[in-house]
């Protein structure tokens, strides 16, 4: 029995195609229900990553089917409203809903694979082999083998290492805007079909279309790392866009429900762990990076894929499988994190945003806000 950690994407895939090979698997989350809360936005799936671990899972086609036609187009503003470039999607990197994708995966398993409603407390080593897993609610299990897909506040990291995400200097605040084409169609318009970028003065908005006609919008903003918590009002927000151009600041001022603020942390780049038999990690949980070079979710469906092919190509080995998945793993991980972390600097920089055209222009490709 292979136990995880987390019913995110990179779980999920690795239950599911471990489930296709007929290894029995158990997944535990914190959510109640598979519909307990809002999954996020929009993602791309890339060629080489998210949708390689879709074919490994045989579900390409019917991702393919949940897409979103035209969702990978791109635009990037100034503060003044000015469009400084435009690309129409060219198919490659799919757009996807990441609630949708999530569904999939979970229908794609047997019933009763996630137990839901199992928020982790603590993973240690237990008396005689194998590792004790507590959960909030008290209760205990003992496996012999545990990965880690939880994520950027893993439970299961500290069995491995004691190095903690640290904060980038960058925090998101996400606002929806709701029905947007019939409610706001300026703002519809001003952000396109796919993903937007509004950059100036080192900082931003950042929103994308989603399926539904919803957009979701981040103000981007450097800020000490706790002040989303402590002044965080429509009022407060517009404070730090004075003088941009009016349509933008409207993103702020017709958003609907609560402001969610999502401060930016990140794993040191190339972070890496002894190994430990019998438990490893995938996903944010194992190489955590901001959202600018696309990768988080492709990164964790590709662990999750080759974790589970390790695994199948060392029956009855977990420890061959781990070292043979984490020596893949690591430098894919750090090159992601190293291309996301340069990103960040080059998207925020003084003469933004220059630089992020300068990069598209000059024949590289960069996903952000994802």
């Amino acid at each position: 029995m292979i136990t995880v950690i987390g019913a995110g994407l990179g779980g999920l895939m690795l239950a599911r195609i471990l489930h296709l090979h007929g290894i029995d698997v158990e997944i535990h989350d914190l959510d109640a229900s598979a519909t307990a809360r809002h999954q996020g936005g929009m993602l791309d799936m890339h060629e080489e990553s998210g949708q390689a671990a879709l074919r490994a899972a045989d579900l390409y086609d019917a991702f393919r089917a949940i897409t979103l036609e035209g969702g990978d187009a791109m635009r990037i503003l100034d503060k003044t409203g000015t469009v400084r470039m435009e690309e129409d999607g060219n198919g490659l990197r799919p757009e996807v809903d990441r609630g949708d994708l999530r569904d999939l995966l979970l229908a794609s398993l047997p019933g009763g694979t996630v137990r839901w409603d199992s928020r982790v407390a603590d993973v240690r080593p237990a008396d005689g082999g194998g590792y004790t897993v507590t959960f909030a609610d008290g209760r205990t299990i003992t496996r012999d083998t545990i990965i880690g897909a939880d994520g950027a506040r893993s439970r299961v990291r500290p069995l491995l290492s004691d190095v903690a995400p640290e904060y980038s200097g960058l925090s998101f605040v996400e606002m929806r805007i709701l029905d947007a084409d019939v409610r706001h169609p300026d703002l519809a318009g001003l952000v396109g079909q796919g993903l937007m970028f509004a950059l100036s003065d080192e900082k931003g908005f950042i929103a994308h279309r989603e399926s539904d006609g919803e957009l979701c919008v981040y103000a981007a903003l450097k800020t000490p790392a706790d002040w989303v918590k402590t002044d965080l009002t429509r009022q407060s927000l517009l404070e730090h866009y004075a003088g941009w151009d009016k349509r933008l600041l409207a993103l702020i001022t017709n958003g609907d429900g609560d402001l969610v603020p999502r401060p930016i942390y990140a794993l040191p780049v190339g972070f890496r762990w002894e190994r430990r038999s019998g438990v490893t990690l995938i996903g944010d949980a194992a190489h955590l990076m901001s959202p600018f070079a696309g990768e988080g979710a492709n990164l964790a469906m590709l662990d999750g894929a080759e974790l589970a092919k390790a695994i199948i190509a060392h029956p009855g080995d977990i420890d061959a499988a781990i070292a043979a998945y984490e020596a893949e793993m690591f430098p894919r991980g750090a090159a992601a994190a190293a291309e996301s972390a340069a990103n960040l600097i080059m998207c925020f920089g003084a003469d933004t945003p220059q630089g992020l055209i300068d990069m598209m222009t000059g024949g590289r490709q960069m996903e952000g806000g994802r």
